[in-house]
């Protein structure tokens, strides 16, 4: 196992940071490793803590009255300069449940009001999104969404449309369009799935 010998933060940016992370392993290799963190401080890193929290939350929700159509955001992202389809999601706030996050971030990007289910906490624990570049965690909130798509609650920064899609849309965007890894695998399972929730062990409500 590689031991790391030291850390120096390179950025001071609000919501992400650089870190170069130096090491050496049993093989007597030399490491020079970058790092891009949610966190502000090297103490705050997970390479510190040893804590995984989630730093984000990413939410699938159905809506339609048959619950058969998936809520998508379509949300234009400077790395790749184009727009990506993605499940709605966002950064958690410091001293926030995560689910409680959720509720918020579907109300800013959407307008819509998220109802979370209760489900084994198993499916919710935080994951990594890109571990071979950042400590980044999120867990992913399950539900059900309602009400009038809006924009009203957006940040100025923020160029987000909403798309409540069904499986025939899904189909398009799976096959035509640029989708964030993790919506695929969502996408993948409501294809396939009669109830795309029976893997949670809860009921259609």
């Amino acid at each position: 196992m590689a031991v790391i010998d030291s850390i120096k933060k390179l950025t001071d940016h609000r919501f992400l940071n650089m870190y170069q992370v130096l090491g050496h392993n049993d093989k007597g290799h030399q490491s020079n490793y970058m790092v891009a963190s949610r966190a502000k401080s090297i103490e705050e890193l997970q390479i510190s803590t040893g804590e995984n929290q989630a730093h984000g939350v990413i939410i699938y929700a159905l809506a339609g009255e048959k619950h058969d159509k998936v809520v998508l955001i379509r949300q234009y992202r400077y790395p790749i300069n184009t727009f990506v389809y993605e499940m709605p999601a966002g950064l958690v706030e410091p001293g926030e449940d995560y689910r409680e996050g959720a509720v918020r971030e579907m109300k800013e990007e959407t307008g819509l009001t998220f109802t979370p289910l209760d489900v084994d906490p198993m499916f919710e624990q935080p994951r990594y999104t890109t571990v071979g570049m950042t400590d980044e965690s999120c867990a992913i909130v399950y539900g059900y969404a309602e009400g009038e798509i809006s924009d009203k609650y957006q940040e100025g920064s923020e160029e987000i449309q909403t798309i409540l899609a069904d499986k025939e849309e899904i189909i398009r965007i799976m096959k035509e369009e640029r989708v964030a890894l993790n919506c695929a695998y969502q996408l993948m399972h409501f294809l396939h799935d009669e109830d795309p929730f029976a893997f949670l062990g809860v009921k259609e409500q």
